[in-house]
């Protein structure tokens, strides 16, 4: 007995092996993919540790307001004398948390709802298709406006569990087709036949399928989550309570005119940048995540 126990750890160690140097090797093939890793882990650590570097009242400088860059001020200072980059760093902590509670709740949800109904058809696939139907008919903005009267959304938690819950309609109906694909192969039919449980093949032979397709779901929510809470911030929709990248794109533009004046401009194009390499970045690793798990990519 523990000979075989050996023998099947030191499998899936060999695997766990192969498995990793075929990531190195797919990433080194095209060098612009270890770039959006890099980029992706700048951000998560810039959004972890960045605003610890900072004092909770960032300084301000009332003689040098709209400040243009320079050494000192990278991409100049804001109406108040803040430094920009202070800003998209501190900033950053709110937009990428609750980006990243959006696209677990979103995946979460439509994994589970699509997983389900797609293996048991019938009267339970209906049933939570006309759900995610109904979820998929209902406005997004005209419901946040609505909300934001009465919700202030200053934690990014509240945030992200609210464009979770608004998000999911469209993994579900994904994960669904997939699963739909999948119960007729082979090993699905084969473990049916064995009498093992639903949770079982669900949990142990579909879910490990599909970690691919959802894993870079996972990250595509992560941009739309972004855009979301930004472009609400930037259209005055909600409260002004937590700083992030989608008031200070409000604040350049209307605020301080940088539409049609230079002064406020890198106040404005500091978090479009940002918005702009994050993207890059998660395109890039979604590329590579594409090729690690799809063999014949690997092939070519």
């Amino acid at each position: 007995m523990s000979s075989v126990i050996l023998e099947t750890g030191g499998t899936a160690a060999t695997m766990r092996r192969n498995f990793w140097a075929g990531v190195w090797r797919v990433m080194k093939r095209k060098p612009s993919r270890l770039v959006g890793a890099i980029i992706v882990l700048g951000f998560a650590f810039m959004g972890v540790f960045g605003p610890m570097f900072y004092p909770e009242l960032l300084p301000r400088d009332t003689s040098a307001l709209y400040a243009p860059m320079s050494a000192q001020h990278w991409f100049g200072t804001d109406g108040q004398g803040r430094d920009v980059v202070a800003l998209v760093i501190t900033g950053s902590r709110y937009v990428l948390l609750s980006a990243l509670v959006t696209a677990v709740i979103t995946v979460v949800l439509g994994t589970t709802i699509g997983l389900f109904s797609g293996f048991k058809r019938g009267r339970w696939d209906t049933v939570l298709m006309r759900l995610t139907d109904m979820k998929l008919t209902i406005p997004g903005l005209p419901l946040l406006l609505v909300l934001s009267t009465v919700w202030k959304f200053g934690s990014a938690v509240e945030m992200g569990l609210l464009l979770g819950l608004l998000g999911w309609g469209g993994v579900a109906r994904a994960v669904r087709s997939q699963t739909l694909s999948l119960r007729e192969r082979g090993f699905i039919e084969a473990a049916r036949g064995l009498g093992l449980s639903t949770s079982h093949i669900v949990g142990k032979e579909l879910l490990p399928s599909m970690a691919p397709y959802i894993a870079m779901n996972m990250l595509i929510a992560v941009t739309g989550a972004v855009y979301a809470q930004v472009g609400l911030f930037f259209l005055g929709v909600l409260p002004y309570e937590a700083d992030n990248w989608g008031v200070m794109l409000n604040l350049a533009v209307f605020g301080g005119g940088a539409l049609t004046t230079t002064a406020a401009l890198p106040y404005m194009l500091a978090p479009l940048l940002a918005i702009l390499l994050l993207t890059l970045g998660i395109v890039l690793v979604v590329d590579a995540m594409d090729e690690i798990f799809n063999p014949r990519l690997r092939e070519e």
